[in-house]
């Protein structure tokens, strides 16, 4: 056939045939790109290696949590053994008073004449007294005796003031009613009565030396 018979090339048929050969070599170059970056990722030594950090850190917050817990319940149990007669003690602390005012309502005068019958009698409560003040601190619970001490409002309740000028101000010169304590808590404030009229508490100064700053005295009088 001479080349003027040949059927003449569409060159649009030309061009898709072109990109076609192109499309299915793209096909394959991203085909052969996915096969490399599925094997990268899905790698058995990288997925373990991700398993195993997880899992380790899993143990830790679960070790972390066991031991807050272990604390939390020793805590609770110590609290528990503690405080758990504070309601029996605090009744008790009624019968104690009651034997206290039965001591001070007898005179001094009249213990010194009494027969050997109310002798007997007296010590008989006080040896009850101090029993109950025993067993009471066997199981945690200690009385106050803040005569004399600075008037601390955690511990103690002022119920009135008394002129004094030869003590500090703010101390505890009279207890009318003892206190007491389970533990570190106030099973029962002691009541009191404050001094005033004395010389104020001072603060030593930043630099710990003698003396006080200007302005550096306080008076707490309840």
């Amino acid at each position: 056939m001479t080349q003027k018979n040949r059927p003449e090339e569409n060159p649009e048929t030309v061009e898709t045939q072109q990109d076609a050969g192109a499309g299915a070599t793209d096909q394959v170059e991203g085909a052969a790109g996915e096969g490399i970056g599925g094997e990268a990722e899905n790698n058995p030594v990288d997925a373990l290696k991700a398993e195993n950090a997880e899992l380790k850190e899993r143990t830790l917050r679960t070790l972390a949590e066991m031991e807050n817990l272990r604390r939390r319940t020793e805590r609770e149990l110590k609290d528990a053994k503690q405080y758990s007669v504070a309601t029996f003690a605090r009744d008790m602390l009624s019968v104690s008073d009651n034997l206290r005012r039965a001591l001070e309502v007898i005179p001094a005068e009249a213990r010194e004449a009494a027969n050997e019958g109310l002798k007997s009698l007296v010590q008989g409560v006080e040896m009850t007294e101090r029993e109950m003040l025993n067993q009471l601190e066997k199981h945690g619970v200690k009385k106050l005796d803040p005569a004399g001490q600075k008037f601390d409002p955690n511990f103690h309740q002022a119920m009135f003031e008394v002129p004094d000028p030869s003590v500090p101000a703010n101390t505890v010169v009279q207890v009318v009613q003892s206190g007491y304590v389970i533990g570190d808590r106030v099973l029962r404030p002691a009541l009191v009565g404050v001094s005033k009229g004395g010389p104020k508490e001072t603060r030593p100064s930043n630099g710990g030396g003698e003396g006080t700053e200007p302005g550096a005295t306080v008076d707490k009088t309840a």
